[in-house]
């Protein structure tokens, strides 16, 4: 009797996370970020930026999705110097190996 109610406590910890998983739809945690409102006026300044909800504050760092992806490539940066060798005798952890 009780490995039966295990099995079934076993499904319903399977089954609930995948339910939810399956019919959540898609959730957004500040309605700004969903791409649907970008136009729409409460995601325009200045209604939006008294809540730091716009587009502008919820992306910050990174690159706007609107704009897709980034039509140049950007270059890396030239090749760093080489660290300056130890100058000291050959004493302690870091030098002379």
């Amino acid at each position: 009797m009780n490995d039966k109610k295990l099995l079934y406590v076993a499904i319903a910890m399977i089954i609930l996370p995948l339910s939810l998983a399956f019919f959540g739809g898609d959730r957004f945690r500040y309605p700004c970020q969903d791409p649907d409102n970008w136009d729409k006026e409460f995601c325009k300044m200045p209604r939006c930026d008294v809540t730091r909800t716009c587009p502008e504050h919820i992306f910050k760092g990174q690159r706007d999705p609107r704009l897709g992806p980034p039509t140049t490539r950007v270059e890396p940066m030239g090749q760093t110097p080489a660290p300056a060798q130890c100058t000291t005798p050959t004493q302690g952890a870091n030098c002379g190996k």
